[in-house]
């Protein structure tokens, strides 16, 4: 019986060691060079932002969102949706058929992005009714028309008339630094010719032709697919039609299905699969007759994780991170979509957090990744190589370090907090550094939003005081010791280390 006893208190003693071991923070030691050789590190992931329909861009709540994303970012472009739309009222036609153009609309949502500091990223669509082929009502609430034209020269007039209106009002200088780019996602159910590819071909020829009949200097692209279809198609047929094409662009999000972006069955984690699409079309473009078109992704996100709502919370911050890191030196330009919630896709939002895309939650509420954004704008412009897959190293103009480092855990899988060992070379061994952090306990509005009672239809005062969470910066004052310092990750937390220049 004693023996029995003994051995089970060594078993049990054993079981509680190695459960104690197990519950340690797994740790990583990383090593920086921080005289090491850097390359370029456009800030590719936030130049772009997309929104909802054209005409959302004249509401207050919109423009204020779009001013304080700007704030965090700096972005310099928006896309949207269907600014040929019926109640953007550009195209009617009158008693004989004959067309009358209407810019009234147009003007004010393209004078309010350039009067906050962005331009458009102009996306040519929908059909208007009255030239529309068929009345082929795509399911959205805002019922936009999804068919080719009735006549094409009348689609031809049109975007010429378009094009050199805005020439007129902006001069040429200004709307030569936005893009056009050919409709939204026609391999799908926004759009109707028939057969999809070959009809939408032609409309890409029509309008890049009648834009570049305005100007030369007007840059026009597409196909604009979803899932990273049609690209190594479309710029054959451009090359054999000799089809002006100044940028590609395409979607994919991460969790679009492997069979839809890739073609296969393969076992590819959703984590991996947006910058492996990005990827596919980038080798597809330069294994082109036309290997130096820039690639634009104007619509991507995380993944959402279905009820699990996640692009509302801190995890938006680390698959964020890692999407930058791996999708570095494939894409010029890609569109986060979106910036903000006010948006209608489904009809009108019902509350906030309510799992949309965007960084701002309805009434004006700065979300988890409204506070990543803000701190992964501040890497630095040029990036230190390093093998680690949770680590973005970057060097500033001044000679400082901005060191970003993340721990990605799926929503639906657990995780646990992790510890970095940060020894950094190439600096005085007692650097000042400083230490900012978006996570749990950092700039979590979602959970100040729960502790509030979720309220839905909150107040103005308590969406101040929800947005003082989002803004209070968690900035500690550190000091290397040795060239060394030791810092601890929770679950999809994401922190910024920057070692400063003395």
């Amino acid at each position: 019986m004693r023996l029995s006893r003994f051995i089970l208190g060594v078993g049990l003693e054993l079981a509680l060691f190695a459960a104690s071991c197990w519950a340690q923070p797994s740790s990583e030691r990383v090593v920086i060079d921080a005289r090491a050789p850097g390359r370029p590190f456009p800030h590719f992931w936030e130049q772009t932002f997309g929104s909802g329909r054209a005409v959302l861009t004249l509401r207050e709540s919109y423009r204020s969102d779009l001013r304080e994303v700007k704030k965090i970012t700096e972005f310099r472009y928006v896309r949207f949706h269907n600014i040929l739309h019926d109640e953007v009222g550009v195209y009617d036609e009158g008693d004989r058929g004959n067309p009358v153009y209407n810019f009234s609309y147009v003007d004010q949502i393209y004078d309010g992005l350039l009067q906050n500091g962005v331009r458009p990223f102009v996306e040519i669509s929908f059909m208007p009714k009255k030239l529309a082929l068929r009345q082929d009502v795509h399911p959205f609430w805002y019922k936009q028309i999804v068919a080719p034209p009735k006549d094409y020269k009348k689609w031809d007039d049109l975007i010429r008339a378009f094009a050199q209106h805005l020439v007129d009002r902006y001069g040429l200088n200004e709307v030569a630094e936005w893009y056009f780019e050919v409709w939204n996602e026609p391999n799908i159910d926004f759009w109707t010719g028939d057969p999809k590819q070959d009809t939408y071909f032609e409309l890409y020829d029509h309008t890049a032709r009648a834009l570049k009949s305005v100007s030369p200097r007007l840059r026009v692209g597409g196909p604009a697919t979803s899932s990273a279809h049609w690209v190594d198609s479309f710029i054959q047929h451009a090359v054999a039609q000799n089809v002006p094409t100044d940028f590609i662009s395409s979607h994919g999000y991460s969790d679009d299905t492997v069979q839809d972006l890739f073609g296969t069955n393969e076992d590819v984690p959703m984590d991996r699969r947006l910058c492996l699409a990005i990827k596919k079309v980038h080798d597809q473009i330069a294994a082109s007759a036309r290997p130096g078109l820039p690639l634009m992704w104007t619509e991507w996100n995380v993944p959402s994780f279905g009820p699990l709502n996640a692009r509302d919370t801190v995890y938006v911050g680390a698959a964020l991170a890692d999407d930058i890191r791996q999708c570095d030196g494939l894409v010029n330009m890609m569109s986060f979509w979106t910036f903000s919630d006010v948006f209608e896709e489904d009809g009108p939002g019902r509350e906030p957090f309510g799992g949309s895309f965007g960084l701002v939650a309805l009434g004006g509420i700065k979300k988890p990744s409204y506070s990543a954004f803000a701190l992964l704008h501040k890497l630095g412009q040029e990036r230190i190589l390093q093998d680690s897959s949770n680590i973005l190293i970057t060097r500033r103009r001044d000679g400082s370090l901005a060191i970003v480092a993340w721990n990605l855990v799926d929503p639906d899988q657990s995780g646990t907090e992790r510890s970095v060992d940060f020894e950094i070379r190439g600096v005085p061994p007692d650097s000042q550094a400083r230490l900012s952090r978006a996570d749990s306990e950092h700039g979590n509005t979602l959970a100040a939003y729960k502790r509030m009672g979720s309220p839905r239809y909150p107040t103005q005062i308590q969406v101040h005081e929800l947005n003082r969470v989002a803004e209070t910066a968690s900035i500690q004052n550190l000091r290397l010791s040795k060239g060394s310092i030791t810092l601890k990750l929770p679950v999809n937390g994401v922190l910024l280390l920057e070692v400063l220049k003395k």
